[in-house]
């Protein structure tokens, strides 16, 4: 079979949450062709979110053929494969055969709240963050793999006799792909397991000590634009190198040109992530924000400060699943348009656990204001204007942690599936009093995973180049009134204090 790697497009991996996808993107950055399929999700106890890793890899095998056909091409007209995915999730699985071992623990996951408590108790969460940037959470990767290795039986011995491997969804796509030739993560995944020092770039013994993570396991750290191997070629027809991977956060921030420092994005995706451009070096947060890589060319580490909130869509999800209020998610900003404005209906979306600036894995959703003439359409603008309120305490938070001489007045840039509603991007700019730009292509994780796929081909330019090309939509301005917002923002602020103090 003849080899991939000289054409002119490129194949861009975005393992979700809830779906895959594979998009093609031609050597202007366009995408050009997309192919999408849905995955189950599992909840077998409160708290406890899963994914079977071999129905996900499956899932990338069929989006990827769909999406190279119908573009109408083949693996000699692809210059390389880029990866993006959902991060902090964990694969533990069989080095031999590929196969995981147990179902995936997902980012949402929070069986391993008791053991973050029990280390927090112990005073160890000021070292930890020192050295990772993060904060004491099941939100990210150590405890997970630490569940795993206790939890499946014989895998601490297997692990002793280096029969199987760990890592997250980058890692195990990246293993599957290459045959079982390749075990490797890039920087910005790595950094988000809490057993790497993100200053050293490196997995930390002594976390990984800690955790009971063996460092034997874990994959190899890389740049996030790289040679990664090339791919079995009984998958797609011919072997493609893979040449780039990014956590899917950092990818968008990639995707959306922030490469200078002050720069900031934000993706509504399942969740809402917030990520500001802090340059290269690492700013410790004051308001238990995350600072993480944001990503790393050449060897060199640029960071960012990153605000997580955990229910995002998934509120519209909940709109539709379990309310059953409406068929789809493009419902929801027409039907929250006739929502009566005098109703002060305030949803507090903590359905698994409230994350940055709060960190309240026990706290949970709350709705307030509710009177007898509430409908549907109060709910649905309550469930939007959620991210609104969340991601104006992100911002907050990463105004008072970073502030930089001569920093460009702030504009969010936004992307993400919650992005295409109008009514809830010009509520966001209300609720921060700040503009918020969409761009014209708002795929923009699979975008940056391209671009670095893209860039390591020699088919695309450097980052201030790529920079240029970025293109603008529409820019959303503030247009509520100040008493308006102050009230607005003063509801939200009430019913977050009512939460806590539950929890």
């Amino acid at each position: 079979m003849k080899a991939g790697g000289n054409g002119g497009y490129v194949l861009a991996i975005d393992q979700g949450t809830t779906s895959s996808r594979a998009i093609v993107f031609d050597g202007a950055l366009k995408p050009v062709a997309i192919a999408q399929k849905e995955f189950a999700q599992h909840y077998p106890a409160s708290g406890h979110v899963e994914h079977d890793a071999e129905e996900i890899w499956q899932s990338v095998v069929e989006t990827c053929r769909a999406a190279i056909s119908k573009a109408g091409l083949s693996v000699k007209d692809i210059a390389g494969i880029g990866i993006t995915n959902q991060r902090e999730t964990v694969v533990l699985w069989d080095r031999a055969t590929g196969v995981p071992l147990a179902p995936a623990l997902v980012w949402q996951d929070r069986r391993t709240a008791p053991t973050c408590t029990a280390l927090r108790e112990k005073g160890l969460e000021p070292e930890i963050s020192a050295k990772t940037g993060l904060l004491l959470d099941p939100y990210f990767s150590a405890t997970k793999m630490a569940f795993l290795l206790d939890h499946v039986p014989g895998a601490r011995d297997r692990a002793a006799r280096g029969e199987i491997a760990v890592g997250t969804i980058d890692s195990y796509l990246l293993f599957r792909l290459t045959g079982g030739k390749v075990h490797a993560s890039d920087a910005t995944n790595a950094s988000r397991t809490m057993l790497m020092d993100i200053r050293s770039g490196q997995w930390d013994e002594d976390l990984c000590r800690l955790f009971g993570v063996p460092m034997e396991i874990l994959p190899e750290i890389r740049d996030c634009a790289a040679e990664y191997g090339t791919t079995d070629p009984s998958l797609f027809g011919g072997a493609l190198p893979v040449l780039g991977i990014a956590g899917d956060q950092q990818a968008a921030l990639i995707g959306q040109a922030c490469f200078a420092p002050g720069m900031m994005k934000s993706t509504y995706g399942t969740g809402c992530f917030a990520l500001l451009n802090i340059g290269d070096r690492p700013v410790p947060s004051k308001n238990r924000l995350l600072t993480t890589i944001a990503y790393q060319l050449g060897g060199k580490r640029s960071y960012a400060l990153e605000g997580s909130i955990f229910i995002a869509g998934a509120a519209v999800q909940w709109l539709r699943d379990g309310l059953k209020i409406i068929r789809s998610a493009a419902e929801t900003g027409p039907l929250a348009l006739d929502a009566d404005p005098h109703q002060d209906v305030v949803l507090v979306p903590a359905f698994v656990g409230l994350g940055a600036p709060y960190w309240r894995p026990e706290a949970r959703g709350a709705l307030f204001g509710l009177t007898r003439a509430t409908g549907p359409a109060e709910l649905a603008a309550a469930a939007l204007e959620s991210v609104a309120f969340q991601t104006h305490d992100l911002i907050e938070a990463m105004q008072a942690d970073w502030k930089a001489e001569g920093a460009a007045s702030m504009v969010l840039r936004v992307d993400g599936g919650m992005v295409a509603s109008d009514w809830t991007m010009q509520r966001l700019a209300d609720l921060l009093g700040a503009p918020v730009d969409r761009p014209v292509v708002q795929e923009t994780t699979a975008l940056g995973a391209a671009y670095l796929a893209g860039y390591q081909a020699g088919l695309y330019p450097a980052p201030a180049e790529f920079a240029k090309g970025w293109a603008l939509d529409r820019r959303f301005t503030p247009a509520m009134p100040a008493q308006m917002r102050a009230h607005r923002l003063g509801l939200w602020k009430d019913a977050i204090r009512r939460v806590l103090a539950d929890g």
